[in-house]
């Protein structure tokens, strides 16, 4: 008798390795939860939407999906092209199904895929939704599933991108932004956000180059499709050949967004967040208030609270801040890893969306990145921003995570620790707004380790010393 697999949903849906733990079988058994969940909560009417991106096995994964939803008498919508993740947000909404089910392993290194399930509002599933669906699961995997024979239902295939693109369209006007001779450099990083951006803008004045843009499922120079810094020296280098105002880089699945101003640097995704956060607050004049996580750039309080608007927190995961937006009415939601969310469009991360907000504070501003910068350190104060990822073996786990739970130090950096909040793993919120956080990856076997403060000697000595205490 083979062991029962391991299947836990994450922060964003379950995603493992192709062909030893991401299997055909253990794919089918995620969908066969979905459904069963579908028909225990009454929804099974509303039909499923299915999606997928560019990864080894993706289309047949999802086809894999969609067989057995459909034997469960569930009507499926799939993808007829590879597609982004908040384009199968969308069609769950423009659909009116009850979830989508996306396959992909969004930034994960090449070897992964991933099941990522989405709520009927147009974003991730939330903690309950998903905590149904590992109930059912549970029983599926156990074989404690008497099915009876239900009548097979239709799987339809739709045009993806049209309805996608007419929404982002709906979400910002871009006319204004194609009228400006800008020089923009797209990097799709080989995944399924390539030709979005360049479609959105086409035929106006502006000037798009897109690189990396066929699909790739290895991923050729990077070591997972992540819009970080090391990830896009290739966008850096284009910005400054080619003379680009802008570059603009989107994860495998295209729901992250990084940036690269007009010389060439990678701006953080905090500093990416707050700066639109400044024009979210500044020039569009939205105060509906922030929903992000305690990841998030201490920044964006420092804005909220010179606009006056609300900022509401919560743990990592979209699966909590898209909820807090509904919840709270707010005009944005964002996370570090560089996915954020806007009033007017699916309570979901959208890189490409993202990307084109940015553009937008250019022309409404008249400035270059680096100029939006130093205007929002003028009004906030410097802060500088680390991520350290720290792997390791599983038979270590346990270990780390009490180590985590254990920590407590009254300082770091030579600053003071003046609070804690255990939500995620810690913060600590240390004196002057300065903060460290420390938490596990929920999709990947990582320990992450995050720190903001006002200068680099700091950010190292309080990352140098959360290390020390970790034993890390």
């Amino acid at each position: 008798m083979t062991d029962r697999p391991n299947i836990k949903f994450g922060t964003d849906g379950w995603r493992a390795i192709i062909a030893e733990d991401f299997t055909f079988a253990n794919v089918r058994a995620c969908g066969e939860a979905v459904a069963r969940n579908l028909i225990a909560t009454g929804c099974a009417d509303q039909g499923l939407v299915v999606g997928f991106d560019t990864r080894y096995g993706s289309p047949r994964f999802a086809e894999a999906v969609a067989e057995v939803v459909n034997g469960y008498g569930i009507d499926t919508h799939m993808f007829d092209v590879a597609a982004p993740t908040p384009a199968c947000s969308f069609a769950v909404v423009d659909h009116s199904a009850a979830n989508g089910v996306m396959i992909t392993a969004s930034h994960n290194p090449p070897k992964w895929n991933g099941f990522k399930v989405k709520s009927s509002a147009g974003g991730s599933a939330t903690p309950d939704e998903v905590a149904q669906i590992e109930e059912h699961l549970a029983e599926v995997l156990d074989g404690n599933v008497n099915k009876t024979a239900i009548e097979q239902a239709t799987n339809s295939v739709f045009d993806v991108i049209t309805p996608y693109l007419e929404q982002l369209h709906r979400a910002i006007d871009i006319a204004p932004i194609k009228a400006q001779p800008l020089k923009v450099v797209v990097d799709a990083m080989h995944g399924s956000g390539a030709g979005i951006i360049p479609k959105m803008l086409e035929g106006g004045a502006i000037e798009v180059t897109e690189i990396r843009s066929d699909h790739n499922p290895n991923f050729p120079g990077m070591d997972q499709p992540e819009p970080i810094e090391h990830n896009i020296k290739p966008l850096s280098a284009a910005v400054k050949e080619l003379g680009a105002d802008i570059g603009i880089a989107l994860d495998g699945d295209a729901d992250r967004v990084g940036i690269v101003d007009e010389n060439g640097r990678y701006l953080t995704t905090l500093e990416v967040f707050s700066l639109l956060t400044a024009h979210f607050m500044g020039r569009r004049n939205e105060r509906g208030g922030i929903a992000c996580t305690i990841t998030m750039s201490s920044m964006v309080d420092k804005l909220s609270a010179h606009y006056g608007a609300p900022v509401y927190r919560t743990p990592v995961g979209f699966k909590f801040v898209g909820p807090a937006m509904i919840d709270n009415g707010c005009s944005m939601g964002g996370e570090e890893s560089g996915g954020y969310a806007f009033k007017g469009h699916v309570p979901e991360r959208d890189g490409s969306l993202s990307g084109l907000i940015f553009l937008e504070a250019m022309v409404m501003s008249g400035k270059k990145p680096s100029e939006l910068l130093t205007d929002l350190h003028t009004l906030v104060g410097p802060h500088t921003f680390r991520r350290i990822d720290v792997s390791y073996d599983e038979s270590q786990r346990s270990n780390l995570v009490q180590k985590v739970t254990s920590a407590a130090p009254t300082s770091l950096g030579g600053l003071d620790n003046e609070s804690d909040d255990r939500r995620d793993g810690v913060r600590f919120n240390l004196a002057g707004g300065s903060w460290a956080v420390v938490r596990m990856s929920g999709t990947e076997p990582l320990v992450r380790i995050y720190a903001e403060t006002p200068d680099d000697a700091t950010l190292d000595a309080v990352l140098n010393d959360l290390r020390s205490v970790l034993g890390v």
